[in-house]
């Protein structure tokens, strides 16, 4: 496993939209590896393969790091949302830069996980807001598309 470099504001590889995965091969799994491995040194919650600059249908996320396993979703596809919350959000591809967005309350994806299984997740609350934030990725979105006006805040990096 490896720690990738994540892409930045200013990247345009973080406006295209991903391609689906056809094969769940050993680079794919590598990939999912050092995805994981990358979220975790930089404590995020989410993480797309964009963010790593491979173009590939591919989430990785992790809520709580001591009491479950991270959610592969590969090619995932959001079937349903439900109600709207206003969270405070930001992206590990926007270091230090906070605002609020409006994300659905509840959501319920449809994915591949590693072993090419069809996996169906509801998540409500962090995880709804995780799946829309990185699905988002996929298809080209930043959370910086969305913010609420006047909401953007700028955290001063840790030393």
């Amino acid at each position: 496993m490896a720690i990738r470099s994540i892409r930045e504001e200013g990247d345009e590889i973080l406006k295209k939209v991903s391609r689906p995965v056809d094969d769940i091969d050993e680079k794919i799994q590598i990939l999912i590896d050092d995805m994981i491995e990358t979220m975790h040194k930089f404590n995020g919650v989410g993480l797309a393969a964009v963010q790593v600059g491979v173009l590939k249908r591919i989430v990785v996320i992790h809520i709580d790091y001591e009491k479950e396993e991270p959610i592969i979703l590969i090619n995932p596809e959001i079937k349903k949302e439900k109600g709207e919350q206003v969270v405070d959000e930001g992206c590990l591809s926007f270091p230090n830069k906070f605002a609020k967005v409006v994300r659905p309350e509840e959501v319920t994806v449809e994915a591949l996980d590693r072993d090419g299984k069809r996996i169906k997740i509801t998540g409500k609350g962090l995880l709804a807001q995780a799946i829309s934030h990185e699905v988002d990725h996929l298809n080209g979105e930043v959370f910086m598309d969305k913010i609420l006006p006047g909401t953007l805040e700028y955290a001063t990096p840790e030393q």
